[in-house]
């Protein structure tokens, strides 16, 4: 590959692993619960989900080509490098990469096992035996594929991609042509406020922040690959985005679908991957079920790897005296042992903080759009993302269950929302805002 140039197949190989690295936990579970949750207003909260799930992540990726990488650089040093490593730790062993093992783990293992309670004692610690072994398999793979970045094109958008797409597509037409039920009534906040409703529901994916550090993962795999030029960089990363947000879009209409139209395979369900489970073993019995297994393992593990290796590329620039294998190795370990948490408490306790630190990144990715028309960027991006801070973190709080109730006067406030008006005055008054005269001395 020379004179920055790639094939057709390698374009379509960059565009499959960004559609892997994307679709993980969050994009299986999260839409078939609430096309279920949101009934007769499953169009509306569609709507909401994509704009957050598909149209912020395919956003993120343009603004990080848009500014070759460097998408946070009008920023004051601390406050890039901090929002950097908030994102980071927040996707990587946090709360994403480990929730990808717990997924992989609930609907590509669990099924298979007759006894899915037993426990075992480490010391005071009380853990699920299946669960532990499942998740430590997982991220040795994962570790393992991550200790080689340079394959990642090879590995995973030319192997292990087409295989994931292959039995997406198989379950996703089995979907649209399933003759289910007719949807029910909507249910809890997606009776009166489907829209933002389901844009909320978007931020579980963390795809806007992923996209944020996937974007500087792709220029970097092109790199590698001989593309150093920065204007073919962005042709080639925005091809990808692009391509990965067709699959995107493919994959969470066919589960809202599913939920919406899935009747009694919804009864008594907690999550969107009971219901999927109880989809396919309806239809397609064990066999399914093992289909099922691949296609969420495959998900899952892609997910994972590219979360590790761009949490571990990340800090190995930070900090010069981490190296990227030893990372690596840490970080596996590490969402390992965050994982055996538990899933459903994992996704309690990151809601809070993805309500918190969303409106940065939206803000970010919205303000890079619009910085060749500002008069003062540096300034604009800084009271912009400050802006969006302050009112995130109010709904941050109100998501805990923290009494903000003293807030409700803003607009939007009630759908945990409160942060986009203020945001979008900021941004406003920015691009209003006059050169900054400096005054000469008499």
């Amino acid at each position: 590959m020379q004179n920055n140039h790639m094939s057709v197949s390698d374009t379509f190989g960059l565009g499959f692993m960004t559609f892997a690295f994307f679709l993980g936990a969050g994009n299986l579970i999260f839409p078939p619960f609430a096309g279920y949750l949101a009934g007769e207003n499953t169009n509306w909260a569609m709507l909401g989900f994509l704009i957050t799930a598909v149209g912020l992540p395919l956003s993120g990726l343009i603004a990080v080509a848009k500014t070759n990488g460097n998408v946070m650089s009008l920023l004051p040093p601390f406050a890039a490098t901090a929002l950097a490593v908030a994102i980071y730790i927040i996707i990587g062993p946090a709360f994403a990469a480990p929730r990808t093992g717990l997924v992989a783990y609930e609907i590509g293992v669990k099924p298979f096992i007759d006894n899915a309670t037993a426990v075992i004692h480490i010391g005071s610690l009380e853990l699920n035996q299946s669960q532990m072994l499942s998740t430590l398999t997982f991220f040795t793979i994962a570790m393992l594929l991550s200790l080689y970045p340079g394959k990642l094109l090879d590995n995973v958008g030319k192997v292990l991609t087409p295989v994931l797409l292959s039995l997406l597509l198989i379950l996703g037409i089995s979907i649209l042509m399933f003759n289910g039920s007719e949807p029910g009534s909507a249910i809890g906040d997606y009776q009166a406020n489907p829209l933002s409703k389901g844009i909320i529901e978007g931020y579980n994916t963390m795809d806007t922040l992923a996209s944020l550090m996937f974007g500087m993962l792709i220029i970097d795999i092109l790199k590698r690959k001989g593309i150093t030029e920065s204007k073919s960089q962005t042709r080639y990363l925005v091809r990808a985005a692009i391509i990965a947000a067709c699959g995107l879009a493919f994959v969470y209409i066919s589960l809202f679908i599913l939920g919406s139209t899935a009747g009694e395979l919804a009864t008594n369900t907690e999550n969107g991957g009971q219901i999927l489970t109880n989809y396919v073993d309806s239809q397609f019995g064990s066999v399914g079920l093992l289909l099922l297994s691949t296609v969420v393992s495959l998900a899952c593990l892609t997910t994972a790897v590219g979360l590790i290796v761009a949490c571990s590329e990340f800090f190995e620039d930070l900090v010069p005296s981490f190296s990227y294998r030893p990372l690596v190795i840490v970080f596996s370990i590490i969402c390992a042992t965050v994982a055996n948490v538990g899933l459903s408490q994992l996704i309690s306790i990151s809601i809070p903080v993805l309500v918190s630190i969303y409106p940065v990144a939206i803000a970010l990715v919205a303000i890079t759009y619009i910085t060749p028309k500002l008069s003062r960027p540096a300034f604009s991006h800084r009271l912009v993302l400050s802006v969006a801070l302050i009112f995130g973190v109010i709904d941050g709080l109100g998501a805990a269950g923290v009494n903000v109730d003293m807030f409700d006067f803003l607009p939007l406030f009630a759908q945990g929302m409160a942060w986009v008006i203020p945001t979008l005055i900021a941004m406003l008054v920015c691009l209003f805002l006059p050169k900054k005269v400096l005054t000469q001395p008499a």
